[in-house]
Protein backbone atom coordinates (compact mmCIF):
# COMPACT_ATOMS: atom_id res chain seq x y z
CA UNK A 1 0.00 0.00 0.00
CA UNK A 2 1.02 3.65 -0.73
CA UNK A 3 -0.45 5.35 2.33
CA UNK A 4 -2.62 3.68 5.60
CA UNK A 5 -5.61 5.86 6.49
CA UNK A 6 -7.34 5.60 9.77
CA UNK A 7 -10.79 6.74 11.11
CA UNK A 8 -12.52 6.19 14.36
CA UNK A 9 -16.02 5.30 14.07
CA UNK A 10 -17.74 5.12 17.93
CA UNK A 11 -15.08 3.19 19.83
CA UNK A 12 -12.92 1.44 17.02
CA UNK A 13 -10.21 2.69 15.06
CA UNK A 14 -10.78 1.54 10.93
CA UNK A 15 -7.67 1.23 9.08
CA UNK A 16 -7.69 1.81 5.22
CA UNK A 17 -5.10 0.81 2.72
CA UNK A 18 -4.71 3.40 -0.03
CA UNK A 19 -3.22 2.45 -2.98
CA UNK A 20 -2.48 4.98 -6.01
CA UNK A 21 -3.87 8.06 -3.30
CA UNK A 22 -3.58 10.58 -6.68
CA UNK A 23 -5.45 8.39 -9.52
CA UNK A 24 -8.60 10.50 -10.88
CA UNK A 25 -10.53 6.88 -10.51
CA UNK A 26 -11.44 5.71 -7.14
CA UNK A 27 -13.14 2.63 -6.16
CA UNK A 28 -13.66 0.13 -2.75
CA UNK A 29 -12.65 -3.21 -2.22
CA UNK A 30 -13.91 -4.85 0.39
CA UNK A 31 -12.52 -7.85 1.96
CA UNK A 32 -14.15 -11.81 3.10
CA UNK A 33 -14.84 -12.95 6.18
CA UNK A 34 -11.39 -13.53 8.25
CA UNK A 35 -9.33 -11.68 5.68
CA UNK A 36 -7.81 -7.84 5.36
CA UNK A 37 -7.47 -5.18 3.13
CA UNK A 38 -4.20 -6.14 2.31
CA UNK A 39 -5.38 -8.78 -0.13
CA UNK A 40 -5.95 -6.50 -3.19
CA UNK A 41 -2.52 -5.11 -3.18
CA UNK A 42 -1.86 -6.98 -6.67
CA UNK A 43 -5.12 -5.99 -7.90
CA UNK A 44 -4.23 -2.48 -7.35
CA UNK A 45 -0.76 -2.91 -9.15
CA UNK A 46 -3.17 -4.27 -11.99
CA UNK A 47 -5.61 -2.18 -12.04
CA UNK A 48 -3.04 1.10 -12.87
CA UNK A 49 -2.02 4.31 -11.42
CA UNK A 50 -5.60 5.62 -13.36
CA UNK A 51 -7.38 4.07 -9.72
CA UNK A 52 -6.95 4.99 -6.30
CA UNK A 53 -8.19 2.08 -4.37
CA UNK A 54 -9.45 2.10 -0.81
CA UNK A 55 -9.32 -0.99 1.07
CA UNK A 56 -10.47 -0.74 4.36
CA UNK A 57 -9.89 -3.29 7.55
CA UNK A 58 -13.83 -4.18 9.11
CA UNK A 59 -13.39 -4.62 12.90
CA UNK A 60 -11.79 -7.73 14.09
CA UNK A 61 -9.36 -7.79 11.41
CA UNK A 62 -5.87 -6.65 9.97
CA UNK A 63 -4.73 -3.59 11.58
CA UNK A 64 -8.60 -2.16 12.84
CA UNK A 65 -9.87 -2.04 16.34
CA UNK A 66 -11.22 -5.64 17.80
CA UNK A 67 -14.36 -4.94 19.61
CA UNK A 68 -15.00 -5.59 23.27
CA UNK A 69 -18.79 -6.04 21.80
CA UNK A 70 -19.21 -8.40 19.13
CA UNK A 71 -22.04 -9.21 19.28
CA UNK A 72 -22.80 -5.10 18.70
CA UNK A 73 -20.10 -4.54 16.23
CA UNK A 74 -19.26 -7.74 14.23
CA UNK A 75 -22.72 -7.01 12.15
CA UNK A 76 -23.44 -6.33 8.60
CA UNK A 77 -25.41 -2.97 10.30
CA UNK A 78 -22.50 -1.71 11.72
CA UNK A 79 -19.99 -2.71 8.45
CA UNK A 80 -22.67 -0.49 6.51
CA UNK A 81 -22.28 2.31 9.32
CA UNK A 82 -18.34 1.54 9.20
CA UNK A 83 -18.55 1.99 5.30
CA UNK A 84 -20.69 5.13 5.30
CA UNK A 85 -17.77 6.77 7.32
CA UNK A 86 -15.27 5.45 4.94
CA UNK A 87 -17.30 6.95 2.32
CA UNK A 88 -17.87 10.42 4.18
CA UNK A 89 -14.44 10.66 4.84
CA UNK A 90 -13.06 10.79 1.30
CA UNK A 91 -15.94 12.69 0.11
CA UNK A 92 -16.97 9.94 -2.28
CA UNK A 93 -20.57 10.83 -3.34
CA UNK A 94 -20.61 7.96 -6.01
CA UNK A 95 -18.06 5.48 -6.49
CA UNK A 96 -17.26 1.39 -7.59
CA UNK A 97 -17.48 -1.43 -4.87
CA UNK A 98 -15.25 -4.61 -5.46
CA UNK A 99 -16.35 -6.77 -2.68
CA UNK A 100 -15.15 -10.34 -1.96
CA UNK A 101 -17.54 -12.86 -0.45
CA UNK A 102 -18.50 -10.81 3.43
CA UNK A 103 -17.41 -7.63 1.05
CA UNK A 104 -19.26 -8.28 -1.78
CA UNK A 105 -22.53 -9.07 0.58
CA UNK A 106 -21.79 -5.44 2.34
CA UNK A 107 -21.70 -3.93 -1.04
CA UNK A 108 -24.99 -5.42 -2.19
CA UNK A 109 -26.55 -4.04 1.43
CA UNK A 110 -25.28 -0.36 0.76
CA UNK A 111 -26.93 -0.67 -2.86
CA UNK A 112 -29.88 -1.59 -1.96
CA UNK A 113 -30.70 1.03 1.07
CA UNK A 114 -32.31 3.86 -0.13
CA UNK A 115 -29.90 5.71 2.03
CA UNK A 116 -26.53 4.78 0.45
CA UNK A 117 -27.96 3.28 -2.63
CA UNK A 118 -26.95 6.19 -4.97
CA UNK A 119 -23.09 6.04 -3.64
CA UNK A 120 -22.93 2.98 -5.82
CA UNK A 121 -21.62 3.70 -9.15
CA UNK A 122 -20.94 -0.51 -10.08
CA UNK A 123 -20.54 -3.22 -7.99
CA UNK A 124 -18.66 -6.52 -8.34
CA UNK A 125 -19.52 -9.27 -6.57
CA UNK A 126 -16.46 -11.97 -6.18
CA UNK A 127 -17.99 -15.26 -5.24
CA UNK A 128 -20.97 -14.01 -3.33
CA UNK A 129 -24.55 -13.04 -3.99
CA UNK A 130 -28.44 -13.01 -2.54
CA UNK A 131 -28.06 -17.16 -2.20
CA UNK A 132 -25.44 -18.90 -0.81
CA UNK A 133 -25.22 -22.67 -0.15
CA UNK A 134 -25.64 -23.86 3.34
CA UNK A 135 -22.57 -26.61 3.02
CA UNK A 136 -20.45 -23.76 1.82
CA UNK A 137 -21.79 -21.25 4.74
CA UNK A 138 -21.66 -24.10 7.97
CA UNK A 139 -17.98 -24.88 7.00
CA UNK A 140 -16.78 -20.94 6.77
CA UNK A 141 -18.72 -20.90 10.51
CA UNK A 142 -17.17 -24.08 11.54
CA UNK A 143 -14.05 -22.83 11.08
CA UNK A 144 -13.65 -19.62 11.67
CA UNK A 145 -15.90 -20.28 15.57
CA UNK A 146 -12.88 -22.40 16.41
CA UNK A 147 -9.32 -20.74 17.77
CA UNK A 148 -6.01 -22.14 16.01
CA UNK A 149 -2.96 -22.22 17.03
CA UNK A 150 0.35 -23.03 15.76
CA UNK A 151 3.78 -23.43 17.39
CA UNK A 152 5.69 -22.68 14.73
CA UNK A 153 5.18 -19.77 11.49
CA UNK A 154 5.65 -23.04 9.20
CA UNK A 155 2.64 -24.94 10.61
CA UNK A 156 0.80 -21.71 9.80
CA UNK A 157 1.80 -21.49 6.40
CA UNK A 158 1.19 -25.23 5.84
CA UNK A 159 -2.55 -24.69 7.23
CA UNK A 160 -3.00 -21.51 5.33
CA UNK A 161 -2.21 -23.31 1.76
CA UNK A 162 -4.72 -26.29 3.53
CA UNK A 163 -7.55 -23.64 4.57
CA UNK A 164 -7.05 -21.35 1.03
CA UNK A 165 -6.24 -23.97 -1.62
CA UNK A 166 -9.11 -22.95 -3.51
CA UNK A 167 -7.91 -19.32 -3.59
CA UNK A 168 -6.43 -20.51 -6.76
CA UNK A 169 -2.91 -19.29 -5.72
CA UNK A 170 -0.10 -20.48 -7.77
CA UNK A 171 3.29 -20.01 -6.95
CA UNK A 172 5.23 -20.21 -3.30
CA UNK A 173 6.26 -16.69 -3.10
CA UNK A 174 2.64 -15.85 -3.13
CA UNK A 175 1.87 -18.55 -0.46
CA UNK A 176 4.58 -17.12 1.53
CA UNK A 177 3.33 -13.53 0.91
CA UNK A 178 -0.02 -14.90 2.23
CA UNK A 179 1.15 -16.04 5.39
CA UNK A 180 3.36 -12.65 6.37
CA UNK A 181 0.17 -11.07 5.75
CA UNK A 182 -1.94 -13.67 7.82
CA UNK A 183 0.01 -14.56 11.06
CA UNK A 184 -0.20 -12.71 14.40
CA UNK A 185 2.35 -13.64 17.01
CA UNK A 186 0.76 -15.15 20.66
CA UNK A 187 2.13 -13.82 24.34
CA UNK A 188 3.95 -17.51 24.88
CA UNK A 189 5.74 -16.91 21.45
CA UNK A 190 3.41 -19.12 19.28
CA UNK A 191 1.13 -18.01 16.01
CA UNK A 192 -1.94 -17.79 14.97
CA UNK A 193 -4.33 -15.96 12.18
CA UNK A 194 -4.63 -12.18 12.08
CA UNK A 195 -7.80 -11.61 13.46
CA UNK A 196 -10.18 -11.61 16.35
CA UNK A 197 -10.97 -15.30 17.06
CA UNK A 198 -14.60 -13.84 17.94
CA UNK A 199 -15.66 -12.65 14.64
CA UNK A 200 -17.29 -16.32 13.94
CA UNK A 201 -19.71 -15.01 16.17
CA UNK A 202 -21.72 -13.23 13.76
CA UNK A 203 -23.05 -16.28 12.16
CA UNK A 204 -24.95 -16.33 15.66
CA UNK A 205 -25.77 -12.16 16.42
CA UNK A 206 -26.14 -11.10 12.76
CA UNK A 207 -29.84 -11.34 12.18
CA UNK A 208 -30.85 -13.90 8.72
CA UNK A 209 -32.99 -11.45 5.77
CA UNK A 210 -33.94 -12.00 2.24
CA UNK A 211 -31.08 -11.08 0.57
CA UNK A 212 -32.77 -11.77 -2.56
CA UNK A 213 -35.43 -8.21 -1.60
CA UNK A 214 -31.87 -6.66 -1.57
CA UNK A 215 -30.94 -8.24 -4.89
CA UNK A 216 -34.06 -6.91 -6.80
CA UNK A 217 -33.61 -3.22 -5.18
CA UNK A 218 -30.20 -2.54 -6.45
CA UNK A 219 -30.38 -0.21 -9.58
CA UNK A 220 -26.46 0.15 -10.60
CA UNK A 221 -24.38 -2.23 -12.71
CA UNK A 222 -23.94 -5.67 -11.40
CA UNK A 223 -20.79 -8.11 -12.25
CA UNK A 224 -20.78 -11.13 -10.25
CA UNK A 225 -17.17 -13.60 -10.35
CA UNK A 226 -17.54 -16.88 -9.35
CA UNK A 227 -14.76 -19.48 -8.87
CA UNK A 228 -15.69 -22.52 -10.88
CA UNK A 229 -15.39 -25.09 -8.13
CA UNK A 230 -16.84 -22.49 -5.39
CA UNK A 231 -18.82 -24.67 -2.60
CA UNK A 232 -20.70 -20.57 -1.85
CA UNK A 233 -22.19 -19.82 -4.63
CA UNK A 234 -23.34 -22.19 -7.44
CA UNK A 235 -24.01 -21.57 -10.81
CA UNK A 236 -27.89 -21.90 -10.68
CA UNK A 237 -27.88 -18.83 -8.13
CA UNK A 238 -26.30 -16.93 -11.21
CA UNK A 239 -29.13 -18.45 -13.74
CA UNK A 240 -31.61 -17.13 -10.72
CA UNK A 241 -30.14 -13.78 -10.42
CA UNK A 242 -29.76 -13.01 -14.00
CA UNK A 243 -33.71 -13.83 -14.25
CA UNK A 244 -34.47 -10.39 -12.53
CA UNK A 245 -31.07 -8.68 -13.61
CA UNK A 246 -30.55 -9.67 -17.47
CA UNK A 247 -28.08 -7.14 -17.78
CA UNK A 248 -25.75 -9.33 -15.12
CA UNK A 249 -22.24 -9.65 -15.99
CA UNK A 250 -20.53 -12.68 -14.98
CA UNK A 251 -17.09 -14.17 -15.41
CA UNK A 252 -16.17 -17.66 -14.14
CA UNK A 253 -12.55 -19.10 -12.68
CA UNK A 254 -11.78 -22.72 -13.76
CA UNK A 255 -10.01 -24.59 -11.17
CA UNK A 256 -10.81 -21.97 -8.57
CA UNK A 257 -12.82 -22.44 -5.81
CA UNK A 258 -14.12 -19.23 -2.59
CA UNK A 259 -12.84 -16.81 -3.70
CA UNK A 260 -10.76 -15.65 -6.36
CA UNK A 261 -7.61 -13.67 -5.34
CA UNK A 262 -8.22 -10.72 -8.48
CA UNK A 263 -4.22 -11.06 -8.52
CA UNK A 264 -3.69 -12.00 -12.11
CA UNK A 265 -4.75 -10.38 -15.36
CA UNK A 266 -7.31 -12.81 -16.27
CA UNK A 267 -9.17 -11.53 -13.30
CA UNK A 268 -8.83 -8.13 -13.26
CA UNK A 269 -9.07 -7.38 -17.06
CA UNK A 270 -12.42 -8.00 -17.38
CA UNK A 271 -13.08 -6.26 -13.93
CA UNK A 272 -11.34 -3.36 -15.52
CA UNK A 273 -13.41 -3.67 -19.05
CA UNK A 274 -16.66 -3.07 -16.50
CA UNK A 275 -15.50 -0.55 -14.46
CA UNK A 276 -14.76 1.89 -17.72
CA UNK A 277 -17.07 0.78 -20.30
CA UNK A 278 -19.82 3.92 -20.26
CA UNK A 279 -23.43 2.34 -19.89
CA UNK A 280 -26.86 3.55 -18.86
CA UNK A 281 -27.77 2.68 -15.83
CA UNK A 282 -29.54 -0.42 -15.98
CA UNK A 283 -33.40 -1.44 -14.55
CA UNK A 284 -34.35 -4.91 -13.74
CA UNK A 285 -36.99 -4.20 -16.90
CA UNK A 286 -33.73 -3.58 -19.13
CA UNK A 287 -34.39 -5.36 -22.52
CA UNK A 288 -32.09 -4.45 -24.62
CA UNK A 289 -29.26 -6.34 -24.99
CA UNK A 290 -26.49 -5.14 -22.72
CA UNK A 291 -22.84 -4.38 -24.21
CA UNK A 292 -21.51 -7.03 -21.83
CA UNK A 293 -23.49 -9.57 -23.26
CA UNK A 294 -22.46 -8.19 -27.19
CA UNK A 295 -18.38 -7.87 -25.66
CA UNK A 296 -18.54 -11.50 -24.08
CA UNK A 297 -20.68 -13.29 -26.49
CA UNK A 298 -22.18 -15.77 -24.23
CA UNK A 299 -23.51 -15.77 -20.36
CA UNK A 300 -20.57 -16.74 -18.94
CA UNK A 301 -16.99 -15.77 -19.61
CA UNK A 302 -14.45 -18.39 -18.61
CA UNK A 303 -11.29 -16.64 -17.57
CA UNK A 304 -8.30 -17.68 -19.67
CA UNK A 305 -5.29 -18.90 -17.13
Amino acid sequence: MDELTLLKVRELEIAVRVWNPDAPRTLIAWHGLARHGGDFGEFARQLGPEWRVLAPDTPGRGLSSWSLYPAHDYLYSHYMTIARAVLDHFELERTAWVGTSMGGLLGMLLAADKDTASRIDRLVLNDVGPELEADGLASLASYFTVPHRFTRFSELETELRRHYAEFGIEDDAAWRQLALNSARRLPDGSWTHHYDPRIGEQFIHDTPRDLWNDWRAIRCPVMVIRGGTSTLLSAESIDRMRETRPDLVSLEVPECGHAPMLDRASQVEPVLDFLTQPMQTPTPSTTRTPWWRRLFGQRQAPAAE
